[in-house]
């Protein structure tokens, strides 16, 4: 029988960032009873089985009636393998144009397997030597981080400041970087409710952030799976694609937030010219789609036309198509708040942010939080949350906690909320002593 160490696998599978998503299932599976505040998935109440019908005839009737493909071509457009770049690409710029102010060539999108194919694929383009770095705006989606650490690609945080990115940090990192001999090549960030603060860039940053990059010759991987959820039903900020006129974000995006978590479609916008030899040889997206050919091949047409057909019946938006969730989402956050100040107004040095939208809210506590003080809190107490050390490269505890409430009704977040506040109450007393 052939037997592997660890050790002679890649180094990234003894890597506490690509366990982290296991342990929070595995601590959900323990507990089944338990609250969780820890998964950041879209609300499941309006999820119906015959809409997955409706919207495959939607989108197969789109191909005969006005695409103009035959009954025989539809059909192999849906069941076949398909095209690398995807076979709803035209769908997404139309999506991306009406939601966002984004307008980019269809061609220059790539359809991926969720998003997190699409930051590999892109950060599997930028990793030419081992000085290629990427910075990241910390703490930061762990899914950026277990990317990188498959791809050997370092990665170095940058501090978030009070406005959500910290200017002249950045500077600074991509100055000793180069110091170093490392080659910073791009900076990853979620400008809008990021995952797990909530934090979202006010519109002077995103625009002195471009003016910065542009001057740091560094590209920005935008990623947006958050920005139709606004709780304020006013103005959104512009995306930073939306801003961008030197072709200098990559913008990444998904629909497992805001069309069908279950479909894993996702994209991405690399409209970045490529040359070779000193010639034009097509954009950022062509060069995406052959590493994309060597891992997936292809998006699933079938997840595909599911979601094209939810794009097709909403007029191409997904803020038409997501009015109910948007809603149940303010109204989460809301009660979220009400009830942290309820619960906590008097019990000590106990804060948290006010995000103006999106899925977390981020809790500040008078003690260390780490994955021991995770157990106890769902074996003792029946609730699960996330701890945010999970979000910081190296660390293994803090003092803050990530709540998401996207997933919960009003009666599971008044429970968790008293139960959690049973949690607190318990550290509080416990500490400094506490160690199992």
């Amino acid at each position: 029988m052939v037997e592997l160490s660890v050790g002679q696998l890649h180094p990234s599978l003894d890597d506490p960032v690509l366990h982290s998503m296991n342990l929070l299932n595995d601590i959900a599976a323990d507990h089944p009873r338990a609250v969780s505040f820890a998964a950041g998935r879209p609300y499941e109440e309006f999820f119906r089985v015959e809409q997955l019908h409706e919207y495959l005839e939607t989108f197969f009737a789109h191909l005969t009636e006005v695409v103009g493909l035959t009954d025989k071509e539809a059909r192999r457009t849906v069941f076949q393998y398909g095209r690398t770049k995807g076979v709803i690409h035209d769908l997404v710029a139309r999506y991306l144009e009406i939601d966002e102010a984004i307008t980019v060539d269809p061609d220059s999108v790539v359809v991926t397997v969720g998003s997190q194919e699409a930051m590999f694929l892109t950060l599997r383009s930028l990793r030419a030597s081992p000085r290629d770095v990427v910075l990241a705006v910390a703490p930061t989606y762990f899914g950026l981080t277990g990317a990188a650490r498959l791809l050997d690609m370092p990665v170095l945080p940058v501090g978030d400041a009070d406005g959500g990115l910290d200017l002249a940090d950045l500077e600074r990192q991509v100055a000793a970087a180069r110091a170093r001999g490392q080659r910073p090549r791009a900076l990853y960030l979620v400008p809008d409710f990021s995952n797990p603060t909530g934090v979202s860039l006010d519109q002077a940053t995103r625009i002195a952030l471009l003016d910065l990059a542009a001057e740091l010759d560094l590209l920005i991987i935008e990623d947006n799976p958050y920005g139709l959820f606004q709780a304020d039903p006013g103005t959104r900020p512009s995306t930073l694609k939306a801003l961008d006129t030197r072709h200098q974000v990559v913008h990444i995006g998904s629909f497992a937030k805001t069309g069908l978590p279950g479909a894993r479609v996702g994209f991405v916008v690399a409209d970045q010219p490529v040359t070779r030899d000193g010639r034009p040889a097509g954009t950022l997206a062509d060069q995406l789609s052959l590493i994309k050919s060597n891992v997936t091949l292809n998006t699933s047409p079938v997840a595909q036309a599911v979601v094209g057909g939810k794009l097709l019946r909403h007029g191409c938006s997904m803020v038409a198509a997501n009015k109910r969730e948007i809603e149940v989402y303010r109204a989460n956050l809301r009660r979220v708040l009400a009830g942290l100040t309820w619960r906590f107004a008097a019990t000590g040095p106990v804060t948290w942010n006010t995000p103006a939208g999106g899925f977390f809210v981020v809790l500040t506590v008078p003690f260390t939080v780490d994955d021991r003080s995770l157990r106890r809190s769902a074996r003792d107490h029946g609730v699960i949350w996330t701890p945010l050390h999970h979000f910081h490269t190296g660390m293994t505890s803090s003092h803050q906690i990530r709540l998401s409430f996207s997933l919960l009704d009003n009666a599971a977040i008044d429970e968790g909320l008293d139960r959690l506040a049973a949690f607190v109450r318990a550290e509080i007393q416990a500490a400094p002593g506490r160690s199992t």
